[in-house]
């Protein structure tokens, strides 16, 4: 068969049935990239081929074994991957048309914050300031004060000043928004957090683990500023460094990661 003849065969249809295909598993690949989903995926992979191998050896029993294992494969995917398949619903949801003002805002909303850690920093004011991504915060804004006010230097540093009513716990920003402050976390019981970490750092790391969120401290015996992203914790940052680190966790397609805490 020659080309003339094979691009013949090939429809529009065909085209489009290929690039929407691509175009999905892009994505795919892009949702669970830096996350611990690539282990999950690769262990998957590694019991499909154990089975292929299984089978074209005649490996009766490990054949039989697996089988039966891969049986339960589709349940398995839901359990492993519930997260990486919230977050997809939750990107099909949003309108494309948005992203730029939606990525302006972001920026807007970084400086503010780098801002305001820098200066509590800098006067060794604790803070615990929690920003959403793609998983609501809803069950633990509801636990502390809601005040739903665009988000701002001013705003941040009096709601952390020592002596007023709301200086206590974290504060939850969602979409530009900071939605409610004087929040309770759950607090990390991971072992690999040193023992000189207080209630502010576990408490950050806690709320990682739980959610996609990342979490922002500033320790009031140092005035060190940490960042807590799923589970992990950068500590020793500055302004500069802050603002990258959060632009580069909160914008779209950005994967989950972070430094493991010492």
């Amino acid at each position: 068969m020659n080309l003339p003849s094979l691009l013949e065969l090939v429809t529009w249809r065909d085209l489009l049935d290929v690039g929407v295909v691509a175009i999905l598993f892009y994505n795919l690949l892009l949702l669970i990239r830096g996350t611990r989903a690539v282990q999950m995926l690769s262990g998957l992979l590694f019991a499909a081929l154990l089975f292929f191998v299984a089978r074209t050896t005649g490996l009766l029993t490990l054949e039989a074994i697996i089988e039966k294992v891969l049986i339960f494969l589709p349940f398995a995917i839901i359990v492993l991957f519930q997260q990486e398949i919230r977050r997809a619903l939750v990107r099909l949801g949003r309108n494309p048309l948005l992203g730029r003002r939606t990525i302006s805002r972001l920026e807007a909303t970084v400086e503010e914050i780098a801002l305001a850690v820098a200066a509590m920093a800098s006067r060794r004011i604790g803070a615990l300031i929690v920003v959403a991504r793609e998983e609501g915060l809803r069950n633990f804004s509801e636990n502390g004060i809601a005040i739903d006010g665009r988000v701002s230097y001013d705003l941040l540093v009096n709601v952390f000043t020592p002596g007023t009513p709301l200086h206590d716990g974290a504060v939850i920003i969602e979409n530009g928004r900071l939605v409610a402050a004087a929040c309770y976390l759950p607090l990390s019981a991971s072992v690999e957090l040193s023992k000189r970490y207080g209630t502010r750092h576990r408490a950050a790391v806690g709320i990682s683990e739980e959610t996609d969120a990342v979490a922002i401290v500033v320790s009031e015996e140092t005035g060190q500023v940490s960042l807590a992203v799923a589970g992990n914790l950068a500590r020793d940052l500055d302004g500069g460094n802050l603002r990258e680190e959060l632009l580069a966790y909160l914008r779209p397609e950005s994967p989950r990661g972070g430094r493991r805490a010492r």
